[in-house]
């Protein structure tokens, strides 16, 4: 069920992507680029740690470039802040805030070296087989 629920999760998931201004759509788009190494451990040591079903991860630093943090670092990496969904099991029985930090301390040298920020939406598959439900209704 939850293969099949999937398009219509993603969908509903995205609604915040579908009230950007066209603008904006435009400069996510241009700014978009391979990931980066920063991305590139985060998806590793999250899939390792928590077998997830499903793992989104996007580069939002370039929403952020004009933070006087930012500015003073030169940017950084460019990659700072992060938007990241996680449907797993290993946050079955866990609050939102437990969950929250078990990534939190999966990430910790990503941290250490600059990352910024994280906005996370986690979930157990059977949450979102629910929220599949609810939005077929």
């Amino acid at each position: 069920m939850f293969s099949k629920a999937l398009p219509a999760i993603l969908r509903a998931s995205h609604t915040r992507h579908l009230q950007l201004s066209t603008l904006q759509r435009r400069m996510a788009t241009a700014t978009s680029q391979a990931p980066g190494p920063v991305e590139n451990s985060i998806r590793t040591k999250l899939t390792e740690s928590l077998k997830p079903a499903l793992l989104e991860i996007q580069n939002d630093s370039w929403q952020h470039r004009h933070h006087s943090a930012m500015r003073e670092s030169g940017g950084g990496s460019g990659e700072t802040h992060f938007s990241v969904q996680v449907v797993s099991d290993a946050f079955s029985g866990k609050t939102t805030i437990q969950r929250h930090k078990m990534i939190f301390a999966t990430l910790s040298d990503e941290f250490a070296q600059g990352l910024h920020a994280l906005s996370l939406k986690t979930k157990t598959p059977q949450e979102m087989e629910r929220l599949a439900a609810k939005a077929e209704q």
